[in-house]
C-alpha cells in the first residue's frame, strides 16, 4: 500500500455570505451546490460545497460561511489564489464573455507554464483562476453539472492548480518535497511548480516566493487546502508518518463524507482527506444540496441547529 498523494482533494474559503457565494458559483460559475451542511467544528455556520455533477473527490470549492468576521487582505503566508479546470481554450473564450456578462473582476485570457489561464475575482475579492486543460494530462477531470446553466463542454469541472505564496519559500519547498513526496517540475527563484499524485492540472501546486505584507484571515480569504489520499489505511498511515516526523496534527476525524487528518506546514493549514464515502450516499441525486444534510453524529442537534442558522434557498428541483 503506498501513502502517495492522489491529487487535490478540495479547497475551503470564508465568506460572509453563504447566498451571494451559492448565487455567484451556482448561477454564473455553474457549479453544483452537492452539500448544504454546516461547519463541524461551529455547528451554527454553514459549510457549502461545490463540485462537479456528483461530488467527486478534487472538484470541491467549500465555503465556511462566517456573518460577522471582518475582511481578510491578501499577502504572503497564505493560500493566494485557488485553480479550476475548464475543457479547452475555448471555454476560457466563453467564461470571458460570461464575465463580461456578470460583470466579474478579471484580468482576461493569459498564459501560465504553457498553459492558458482567466485570473478573476468573487466580489468579496476571493482570487481564483481557470486553467485551459487542452492537452493536458495527469489527474482525471470530473462530471460536468448536466443540469447547470453553463453548457457542459465548457463547464467548470474540477480543481486546479492551487496557489501558495509565503515569505519562507526554500523551507516550505523542502517540506512539499520531503514530507508530501510532490515533484517539483519547475524551480526559479521566485516560483516552483510542484506535481501531486499524476500531475496536470488537478494535481499542481504553485509555490510563490513573496516577502511582501503578511495577509490576514477573513472573509475573502482561503482557510485551507486538502489533498487526496485513497482509503483510511492510508490516512493511517500518514498520521503515523506525522508522529514519526514530530509534527503536530489534529488526529484522525471522522467528517462523515471523508476522513480528515491536518497539521500546519508554517502558516498554511494542509488536510489530508480520503476519496470516500462521499456526497451521494445520504442525499438523492436529483435533490442534492437542496436541504440541510447533517452526519448521524448531528441529527440529534438537528432542530437547535435549524433554528440557529440563517435559512437560505436552494431548491432547483422544482
Amino acid at each position: 500500500m503506498t501513502n502517495e498523494l492522489l491529487g487535490i482533494h478540495h479547497v475551503t474559503a470564508m465568506t460572509d455570505n453563504a447566498m451571494r457565494n451559492y448565487t455567484f458559483f451556482t448561477e454564473v460559475l455553474g457549479m453544483r451546490l452537492v452539500k448544504k451542511t454546516v461547519n463541524q467544528d461551529d455547528i451554527h455556520t454553514y459549510h457549502t460545497f461545490f463540485a462537479d455533477d456528483v461530488g467527486s473527490p478534487g472538484t470541491d470549492m467549500t465555503f465556511f460561511d462566517f456573518p460577522n468576521i471582518p475582511k481578510g487582505t491578501p499577502g504572503t503566508n497564505s493560500i493566494s489564489r485557488t485553480g479550476l479546470r475548464v475543457p479547452n481554450d475555448a471555454a476560457l473564450e466563453y467564461y470571458l464573455d460570461r464575465f463580461k456578462e456578470f460583470d466579474v473582476k478579471n484580468d482576461g485570457i493569459q498564459e501560465l507554464f504553457g498553459k492558458k489561464v482567466l485570473p478573476f475575482e468573487e466580489s468579496d475579492g476571493q482570487k481564483y483562476q481557470l486553467f485551459s486543460d487542452e492537452n493536458n494530462e495527469g489527474v482525471p477531470s470530473g462530471i460536468p453539472w448536466k443540469n447547470g446553466p453553463v453548457p457542459e463542454d465548457k463547464a467548470i469541472y474540477g480543481l486546479g492548480p492551487i496557489e501558495i505564496s509565503v515569505s519562507y519559500f526554500k523551507d516550505f519547498k523542502r517540506m512539499l518535497i520531503n514530507v508530501y513526496g510532490m515533484k517539483a517540475i519547475l524551480e526559479e527563484e521566485s516560483v516552483a511548480l510542484f506535481d501531486v499524485g499524476e500531475g496536470g492540472n488537478g494535481g499542481q501546486v504553485i509555490l510563490r516566493n513573496d516577502d511582501t505584507t503578511p495577509s490576514q484571515q477573513g472573509y475573502g480569504q482561503v482557510h485551507h487546502v486538502s489533498f487526496r489520499v485513497k482509503d483510511h489505511e492510508v490516512i493511517k498511515q500518514w498520521e503515523e508518518k506525522y508522529e514519526t516526523l514530530g509534527m503536530q496534527h489534529s488526529g484522525l476525524v471522522d467528517r462523515f463524507y471523508f476522513e480528515a487528518l491536518y497539521t500546519r506546514i508554517g502558516h498554511i493549514l494542509i488536510e489530508l482527506s480520503t476519496d470516500g464515502p462521499g456526497f451521494m450516499g445520504d442525499e438523492p441525486y436529483e435533490t442534492l444540496g437542496e436541504s440541510l444534510a447533517l452526519p448521524p453524529f448531528l441529527e440529534p442537534k438537528r432542530e437547535h441547529i435549524e433554528a440557529q442558522i440563517r435559512p437560505f434557498d436552494t431548491t432547483r428541483s422544482t
